[in-house]
């Protein structure tokens, strides 16, 4: 979970519609977004705070900043069924953790519910979720269903603002979240629905499309595998990081350079669909912002002119045998929602920014959200693999 001014920050997903079903062992949920955040200065800091977080992991005792929704003011939803009798909860889609907890604006009220003694803390930045695991009835739908599962319940919460979180972060992710057994870990609902056979693999597939003003914009998750219709070509995979700190979440080493100028090495970083912009680390956002031009603004990012985006060069991202390319206009803020920003309509923005430490610290990059809406991506936990392919926006002139 990261926090910089961010798209994401910016916008809530919200379910519409009725779940689709890809194949007889997948699930697709639909997705839409709302504006929530009002001011750039919420959504730095919750992107920044995520970064702290990735940084701060330990497998002993509890973890600062590491869990999802530091206020919970963006993200995106799904409806969730839990306990008896059957209640929904809205919940928060994370990838940096496999929890999946209840109780921060709805209430959790279940008799189906079994209390197992063992508290679990989690503290933000702008937030915190302190309660115990309960064992429960957890639905998606009817095909959909687990009749026992570890639920996080917040006896106590602040500066959530929404109903929990569903986790598809990798189940290592939860270890150091319980209090009396900080190594144990805690299965995300994939890992459950795995278990039972109800899905054929523990795969998510994630689609975001980029922001335009005026429209009913889209997302979807694909819970058991993927959307065959939502890319093209084929999915390429690479292996998840054994670099420590980055091999905790959905880690994976590359290298990225701007043009033909290499802004790092190769070296380890995470996926994370829970921050809104591009993180790299300081030498190479230095590097980056030398080689724009870009200077920065009031609102903390990286401003440019129309000619210096006309010259812009892609941003490329080198990940195991493949190149993934941002152009210019996948660089940039979208200009359509330029208020947010507190910004002119036709000013100019870059979406990449500083990790504020140097490389080799474990994590050196974060592919956030305005990477996510270029390429389709897959997170597969049996394999601990992710995986990239490109969709019909990839090269869209959308912002």
């Amino acid at each position: 979970m990261f926090s910089g001014a961010s798209l994401l920050a910016l916008l809530a997903f919200s379910i519409t519609g009725s779940p689709v079903e890809v194949r007889n062992s997948s699930m697709t949920l639909p997705m839409t977004r709302r504006p929530i955040f009002t001011n750039v200065t919420d959504m730095v800091r919750h992107d920044e705070a995520r970064v702290v977080g990735f940084r701060e992991y330990s497998t002993h005792g509890r973890r600062d900043n590491i869990f999802p929704v530091l206020n919970m003011k963006f993200g995106y939803f799904i409806p969730a069924i839990i306990g008896s009798p059957p209640k929904t909860y809205h919940l928060i889609v994370d990838s940096s953790s496999s929890i999946t907890w209840v109780g921060a604006s709805t209430l959790y009220a279940s008799s189906s519910g079994v209390d197992t003694k063992q508290p679990v803390a989690v503290d933000y930045t702008f937030g915190s979720f302190q309660g115990t695991i309960f064992n429960d009835r957890f639905s998606l739908g009817a095909r959909f269903t687990i009749h026992t599962m570890l639920i996080g319940v917040a006896s106590t919460s602040w500066g959530i603002g929404f109903d929990g979180v569903f986790g598809i972060g990798p189940t290592e992710s939860s270890r150091g979240a319980l209090k009396k057994s900080p190594e144990e870990t805690i299965p995300s609902v994939i890992d459950y629905l795995f278990r039972q056979r109800t899905i054929t693999a523990p795969v998510v597939g994630i689609f975001f499309q980029p922001v335009v003003e005026n429209t009913n914009h889209y997302g979807e998750i694909t819970i058991g595998g993927v959307d065959l219709h939502r890319y093209s070509g084929k999915i390429e995979f690479t292996d998840i990081t054994t670099t420590p700190l980055s091999s905790h979440y959905w880690g994976i080493n590359g290298r990225i350079a701007y043009g033909n100028t290499d802004l790092t090495p190769y070296t380890a970083g995470v996926v994370d669909c829970g921050s809104t912009f591009l993180y790299i680390a300081s030498d190479a956002y230095q590097k980056y912002q030398t080689a724009t031009g870009g200077v920065k603004a009031a609102n903390s990012l990286l401003q440019i002119s129309t000619h210096q985006y006309y010259n812009l060069s892609p941003l490329k991202f080198h990940i195991g045998s493949q190149v993934y390319s941002l152009s210019p206009n996948a660089q940039i803020w979208p200009r359509s929602i330029n208020y947010v920003i507190n910004a002119n309509a036709n000013d100019i923005f870059l979406v990449v920014r500083s990790l504020s430490t140097p490389s080799g610290t474990g994590v050196d990059f974060i592919i956030g959200y305005v990477f996510l809406q270029r390429f389709y991506t897959v997170f597969d936990a049996e394999k601990s693999r992710v995986g990239f392919a490109q969709t019909q926006f990839t090269n869209a002139f959308d912002n």
